[in-house]
């Protein structure tokens, strides 16, 4: 039986670069790819919500100009309504 300090540092340091080959392979393979997949599904619902807005804007500003009197009574209401919660 070898009790030399150096053996066991280079076992160690040995153990220690296995490990590290085994958690980059595992990073490879399985956390790299389930992150990209998660930031492909994070654009994709991004740009749904950013086509949704859009889509409401568009039918928003349509709406005030068919119906422009009918937009500035609800922008008055709306902003009284405001108003008389900012004052409570």
């Amino acid at each position: 039986m070898d009790t030399n300090p150096n053996t066991y540092t280079d076992q160690a340091q040995a153990e220690i670069a296995a490990l590290r080959a085994k958690v980059e392979k595992l990073m490879a393979e399985r956390v790299t790819p389930a992150l990209a997949h998660v930031a492909e599904q994070g654009a994709a619902a991004a740009n749904a919500a950013t086509d949704t807005v859009r889509d409401q804007a568009a039918r928003v500003e349509q709406n005030v100009r068919e119906h422009p009197f009918a937009a500035l009574g609800i922008a008055a209401l709306a902003g009284f309504v405001i108003a008389h919660l900012m004052r409570r």
